[in-house]
């Protein structure tokens, strides 16, 4: 399976083409957050990732609402929101978790989490967050490492196959593993993913 991901275009018209065209050759794609710049033209901008004619998994970023976007994810039949949410395609089960970015630690998703564990059992995983995991490549910044330990933790047990992070854009296209899962921040112009 092809899946195109990317995050953090913050609406910029470029971006937006550049996806549009990679998505052709993706099976699905996914958007782990600030599509927007503090929800300016998020409904066109959810109308553009609809005109992509494939399955879009959204979660926001920390420059969307959770609500607005679930609202109007309503409005569009290739918009899946999937915060707090798992959609299963092929072999795989995609999980999300949006929003945040700047804490080290997440006690909403650690409760989550622990919810989903059956669901997810024996299945190969997908994790998608908008902030990156701590302590790996993709969220290491001049100051040292800034990602979430909530996240690292759950990864570490759980195993998913493959985490798609973004909010950190000193980190585009940053990859690195933590055990055998990869973790990707795909950046603004997205990268197509083989699983």
């Amino acid at each position: 399976m092809k899946i195109l991901a990317f995050a953090d275009h913050h609406g910029s018209p470029e971006d937006i083409k550049v996806i549009a065209k990679k998505a052709k050759d993706a099976d699905i794609i996914v958007c782990v957050g600030d599509f927007t710049i503090f929800e300016h033209e998020i409904e066109y901008i959810m109308g553009q990732m609809n005109k992509l004619s494939k399955k879009v998994l959204l979660i926001h970023g920390n420059h969307e609402d959770e609500e607005t976007v679930e609202f109007l994810s309503q409005h569009f039949k290739n918009v899946e929101f999937i915060h707090k949410k798992t959609f299963e395609i092929e072999d795989y089960i995609f999980v999300g978790f949006g929003g945040g970015g700047f804490a080290t630690r997440d006690p909403e998703f650690e409760v989550w989490s622990n919810e989903i564990k059956k669901t997810i059992k024996d299945k190969k995983v997908v994790l998608l967050t908008h902030g990156p995991p701590y302590g790996t490549k993709v969220d290491l910044l001049g100051m040292g490492y800034v990602g979430n330990k909530s996240f690292t933790k759950f990864i570490k047990k759980e195993r998913p196959a493959l985490v798609i992070c973004g909010h950190l854009h000193e980190t585009f296209n940053k990859r690195d593993k933590i055990g055998k899962t990869l973790v990707i921040n795909p950046g603004p112009e997205g990268e197509i993913i083989e699983v």
